[in-house]
């Protein structure tokens, strides 16, 4: 035993060191700052940004999404799931020791080969009981690298749990304000399809009494058909709107509940943040870089191949006839061996498999980088978005109050006999198109902002991630 532990003693000593290269986070080139500067912007990114909206019904429909939405349910379980590998694979790093006992009666040939010895009774019994153990020894480091392989794994899923986390908060978001936003679109050609009717109610007696030609009638007429046929495919999309949403919430499509109107939610503050933050603060962005850590490892596991495999086996316990007797001196047993195994010649079969470990690290390598690369850009397409989207709903709420006082004064010019119905037909359609429009870029622009944060990135995720699970 003095022996096995001098071994071991010795063999631990020599796996100080582990092969393959050790991790560095590369050089990543990030801009000093954004194209876009918004003096406004604040430092809101790892704070609850949706509550910002004022609107608890919102609130509580994220809350629904982060208990019950499907994928987030199974981001978890794959957690699970690669925490098990990685204590699988933590646990070969240890002793592996089992335990075994047999008992039975056997009868031997007295015609066979070997005769059977005097005194031996037969038929007879047998009894034993062993501990048996077996320890790699890792002294080029194949085991440590394979765990470290393992652990980045893990986190690598982790933070894959927590980008589900940020895009499905991002969607709920987004799809509520789309949803508000296609409800008060509906609502204005509801309004201005009641209000041509009743138009359309006066020409036509009008018409009857002689005083407008039928001209003047099929153009109120088509006025008031074109605000009907603007309703059904607000309907559909609403419907459908409705359905993904209800789907993000972990249900059946169906009905969601609303509460306030797009014109009375209140627009979130721009996100403040430097291009270098984005590193810690996005998690596809710590995922990417998790998976280059559990390539960078994996080179080490497979150059480990070229040298021996070292490992302590042993075996200790009882073998005797009798079960009397099997805890008894003459009935000990036991053994111990290091057995060394090395690979003299396997064609090649090493030599690609380090060739292909160093081209899973190149791919992950530049992958990393090409999601940070593609970070950058969403933050920029965000800002810009948010900029131009402000200043086209600015310019489009001066366009509709200034219809509006035209549609005022083309029907006081009518009525006063110095127009045609034309001129008010005109203002209307142009009204109505416009206040749309209005509202549709309305929408865009909180889309906007939902995905200025979504981009960002932030401590946030953190916070939705205890809402998830509780």
């Amino acid at each position: 035993m003095r022996r096995v532990c001098l071994w071991a003693a010795l063999l631990t000593a020599l796996s100080g060191c582990a092969i393959g290269p050790d991790y560095e986070r590369p050089a990543v080139d990030t801009p000093p700052s954004w194209r876009v500067e918004e003096p406004e912007a604040r430092e809101l990114a790892n704070t609850a940004w949706w509550e910002q909206f004022g609107d608890p019904v919102l609130n509580e429909l994220i809350q629904t999404a982060l208990k019950e939405n499907k994928d987030l349910k199974i981001a978890a379980a794959r957690i699970e799931e690669f925490y098990g590998r990685y204590v699988v694979t933590r646990a070969a790093m240890f002793p592996q020791i089992g335990a075994g006992a047999t008992g039975g009666r056997e009868r031997l040939s007295e015609q066979g080969a070997v005769p059977v010895a005097p005194g031996v009774h037969n038929p007879g019994s047998f009894w034993e009981l062993f501990l048996s153990g077996s320890w790699e020894i890792d002294v080029w480091g194949r085991l440590r690298r394979a765990t470290e392989a393992a652990k980045a794994s893990l986190l690598a899923t982790e933070e894959g749990r927590r980008t589900v986390i940020l895009t499905l908060v991002s969607s709920v978001a987004g799809s509520y304000v789309n949803l508000r936003s296609l409800d008060r679109q509906l609502e204005i050609a509801e309004k201005t399809a009641k209000a041509r009717e009743g138009s359309y109610d006066l020409f036509k007696r009008r018409f009857e009494g002689g005083t407008i030609s039928e001209l003047e009638l099929s153009q109120v007429k088509s006025l008031y058909e074109q605000a009907l046929a603007s309703i059904p495919p607000l309907q559909k999309l609403i419907a459908q709107q409705e359905n993904a949403l209800s789907v993000l919430l972990g249900r059946n499509p169906g009905p969601v509940p609303r509460g306030k109107t797009i014109d009375e939610l209140t627009l979130p503050a721009v996100p403040a943040g430097l291009p270098s933050e984005l590193l810690e603060r996005r998690p596809d962005l710590r995922q990417a870089e998790e998976f280059l850590v559990a390539a960078n490892a994996q080179i080490g596991v497979a150059r480990a191949a070229y040298f021996p495999a070292i490992s302590l086996t042993g075996l200790f316990g009882w073998s005797s006839r009798e079960l009397s007797d099997l805890f008894t001196g003459p009935a000990k047993t036991w053994s111990w061996a290091v057995p060394i195994a090395q690979p003299v010649f396997t064609a090649g079969a090493i030599s690609g498999q380090v060739k292909a470990a160093v081209a899973i690290q190149q791919e992950a390598l530049v992958g990393y980088q090409q999601v940070i690369q593609a970070a950058f850009r969403e933050v920029e397409d965000a800002l810009v978005d948010q900029r131009r989207s402000r200043e086209q709903l600015e310019a489009q709420t001066r366009e509709v109050e200034a219809l509006a006082q035209t549609v005022h004064f083309a029907r006081v010019r009518f009525d006063n006999g110095y127009t045609s119905f034309i001129e008010v037909l005109d203002a209307e359609r142009s009204l109505f198109e416009t206040d749309l429009a209005r509202i549709q870029t309305k929408g865009i622009l909180f889309q906007s902002l939902v995905n200025c944060y979504k981009s960002m990135g932030g401590g946030w995720v953190v916070e939705a991630e205890g809402l998830a699970a509780n």
